[in-house]
């Protein structure tokens, strides 16, 4: 029996021998061979790529060698990459690593309950089919489908601060609710708490948030900023300039940011793109004023797209043309086709 390599060809050192022994240019270093019966020979390849030879033989049986082709190089271009025009890979991702910043509100589906199982398992489907390219994702989750701090602010004595507060309860009632469904489909899903609540959840430490993400799971931001009269947009713009994040991708109940109300004007303009400026000169409702500062003054882009439309996360995520782009440039971007 004989092992081979596809690239190099069988050699029997029982007829190297025979035949050189028989020869008048026999080699010097063979010439004092004697096979012996059932005896094992090892021979190398002269060309380093052809791999190694080995020819098992024995007097009594001679038996066709088993060949072990050796795949040949593959040309197939790497998951999650594709061929540019100069024959370089590049990644299919216009980002690395992105924030995803999912309203409360945006949870709660069509109302008819606090939290829509449907919109959370779309959320965690299209966050699963980019984390398998390589794409880190980072999220921050609103509580506005539970309870909303500014609304209930001076209801029955109620302060702004313990309002907020309870505020940053729900967000983190909405972060378990997405871990369990992320989880649910294998996506290894953290959840980090601005206040310590080590019992269902980590508390926020900058590094291991980093190192959650550079390990390919995702990590849920939960309870804000931990402060009251900050809002959880803010909170997006905070953990998006700490965790080095390149962009806050904003998912909302509208496709985008529009030049007037599309719901009191129905000639209303969905705008393509903005700058910093645009979004506090025009008073857009956007963002608050201080998260659209925080993401202006560490260059953070933001897109703001519709939640409730198939493939926008995966879209937005990927870098393509989706919502309002605020701060940033439309490049073009490749496309799996």
């Amino acid at each position: 029996m004989a092992f081979s390599s596809s690239f190099a060809p069988i050699i029997s050192f029982n007829t190297i021998a025979s035949s050189s022994l028989s020869s008048s240019s026999s080699i010097s270093s063979l010439s004092h061979f004697k096979p012996y019966q059932n005896s094992l020979m090892m021979a190398y390849s002269q060309n380093s790529y052809e791999g190694m030879v080995v020819n098992c033989s024995s007097s009594e049986m001679d038996s066709d060698p088993i060949k072990f082709r050796q795949p040949p190089l593959s040309s197939i271009t790497p998951f999650g990459m594709t061929m540019n025009e100069a024959g370089m890979t590049k990644p299919l991702y216009k980002w690395r690593r992105v924030l995803l910043k999912v309203s409360g509100e945006a949870l709660a589906g069509d109302h008819t309950q606090n939290i829509d199982p449907k919109i959370t398992m779309s959320i965690a489907r299209e966050v699963a089919s980019v984390t398998r390219l390589g794409v880190e994702v980072a999220i921050v989750v609103g509580g506005g489908n539970i309870f909303r701090g500014s609304s209930w602010a001076g209801s029955s004595g109620l302060d702004r601060s313990s309002a907020d507060h309870i505020g940053m309860l729900a967000t983190v009632m909405n972060a378990i609710f997405l871990q369990a469904t992320m989880e649910s489909i294998g996506i290894p899903t953290r959840v980090q708490t601005a206040f310590r609540m080590s019992e269902v959840a980590e508390p926020y430490i900058r590094r291991r948030a980093i190192r959650h993400l550079e390990k390919g799971r995702v990590v849920i931001f939960a309870a804000g900023t931990g402060n009251p009269f900050f809002t959880t947009d803010t909170a997006a713009a905070l953990r998006c300039a700490e965790i080095n994040a390149e962009v806050v991708l904003k998912a909302t109940n509208v496709d985008g940011v529009y030049n007037d109300d599309p719901r009191r004007n129905p000639n209303a303009c969905l705008l393509d793109t903005l700058t910093y400026q645009d979004v506090t000169s025009r008073d857009l409702s956007v963002m608050d004023l201080t998260a659209i500062t925080l993401c202006q003054e560490n260059n953070i882009p933001v897109v703001v797209f519709n939640l409730s439309k198939p493939g926008n996360i995966s879209r937005a995520i990927m870098g393509e043309r989706v919502g309002t782009l605020i701060g940033g440039t439309l490049n073009s971007v490749v496309v799996r086709t």
